[in-house]
């Protein structure tokens, strides 16, 4: 009898060691991801995404569109609410770990946090979503989406009998779908943290969006669903007929004049995560904001429509309007996968989880990257967004003056 247990226990033992060795890579991604925000990782992971999922890597080209200087000081208060707040504890107590200034095209501010430094990639979570925006404007003016109230379900039939049957492309673009989504980070089996395992475990991504259902009637109601943004993904690729990945290249990437690569998170079938998967250092965060800040010119060259960015921080239905408060409890608006902030003279914002910011105010001619890794990001309704828009409204306003270069 003895005998018997010691050879099934050895039996289990090699078993063990044979799955380790066969599904290493899958073992330390879910290990990885499954603690991604701990406390004592969670800088660390931010800009190691590489050990947590799949990568694919978008080379920068040169040349680089480079920045002036005209260092300016932070200014040292600013108010929240009727009270006065000290700026270095907001940074502190929002887990800063990078904070770039731009003011036209000069660096007024540049620091870095936490032990990170200027060349670290930082994780984008959800301010992808708007670089996808501007790749599916881009694809709209080449005559490739012709109307955006088409369902989506037109150009990727394999999503018909799911949620996203016969919803049009702008509901979905205006997370407007009717999709029903659980985006609640801290569930463990919440949608968006089942979506994670997949990144981690192995899968499609287009096979998730596949399984979502729908909870209400679409185009009224604004309900964070992250999914939606690798739906508009999947009409993106279909409509091309390219590989994601390529299209962003030609028509992005190579134009901005990054100093670094990009790298997108990808599914095991290699499709980035568009809807939160892009890491890029923060100054070529701040490169995509001056773009939308400038019209979508850059060296006298149309990258973006003009139309389209307007289009894209414009809300234009009730539900969309800056003070309504959707699911994610937030009083921001919203447009094709840009914010608008609460009374914005002429403001707008992408946004990502845990506190990561490409502000955008073009009366002062500014743009704030802000990345952080804000455990309490989530905490009395997202109230952390709202601080965070009262400081850059005052390290814009004390930058009204135009800003002289340095040498």
């Amino acid at each position: 009898m003895r005998l018997s247990i010691k050879k099934i226990l050895l039996a289990l033992l090699l078993l063990l060691l044979l799955f380790t060795g066969i599904f290493s890579t899958e073992i330390r991604q879910f290990y990885h991801t499954v603690r991604l925000f701990d406390a004592d990782v969670i800088v660390h992971n931010f800009s190691h995404m590489e050990e947590v999922a799949p990568t694919a890597v978008i080379s920068r080209q040169a040349p680089v569109n480079q920045f002036g200087s005209a260092p300016e000081d932070l200014p040292e208060t600013f108010v929240y609410k009727g009270q006065t707040r000290n700026m270095a504890d907001f940074l502190t107590a929002s887990s800063t770990t990078a904070l770039v200034v731009l003011k036209g095209n000069n660096v007024t501010f540049e620091d870095y946090y936490q032990g990170t430094g200027k060349a670290d990639y930082r994780i984008s979570w959800s301010m992808a979503k708007s670089f996808l925006s501007a790749l599916f404007g881009i694809a709209v003016e080449e005559g490739y989406i012709k109307d955006l109230n088409a369902p989506v379900t037109d150009y990727v039939p394999e999503l018909k009998g799911s949620g996203y049957e016969g919803v049009s492309i702008k509901n979905v673009l205006q997370m407007s779908s009717g999709v029903y989504f659980n985006e609640d980070y801290g569930d463990f089996n919440s949608d968006i943290n089942r979506f994670g395992r997949v990144m981690a475990l192995g899968g499609s991504f287009d096979d998730f969006a596949a399984s979502l259902t729908s909870e209400r009637e679409q185009g009224n109601f604004m309900h964070y669903v992250s999914i939606d943004t690798h739906v508009i993904g999947m009409v993106l690729r279909a409509a091309t007929q390219r590989r994601l990945v390529d299209y962003f290249n030609d028509k992005l990437w190579s134009k901005l004049g990054t100093e670094q690569d990009a790298i997108y998170i990808t599914d095991s079938t290699g499709e980035p995560m568009v809807l939160g998967g892009l890491n890029l250092m923060a100054r070529d965060y701040a490169r995509m904001g001056a773009l939308y800040r400038d019209s979508g010119v850059l060296n006298g060259q149309q990258i973006v429509p003009a139309q389209w960015i307007e289009d894209s921080i414009t809300p234009d239905a009730p539900h969309l309007m800056p003070g309504e408060r959707d699911s994610a409890n937030t009083n921001l608006g919203y447009g094709y996968q840009w914010w608008i902030p609460e009374n914005p003279d002429q403001e707008f914002m992408a946004l990502g989880i845990y506190g990561q910011y490409i502000f955008v105010d073009r009366k002062n001619d500014v743009v704030i990257v802000k990345n952080s890794a804000d455990r309490n990001f989530m905490a009395n309704d997202y109230e952390s967004t709202d601080i965070a828009i009262a400081a850059f409204r005052a390290i814009s306003a004390s930058l009204a003056q135009p800003a002289v270069a340095k040498q």
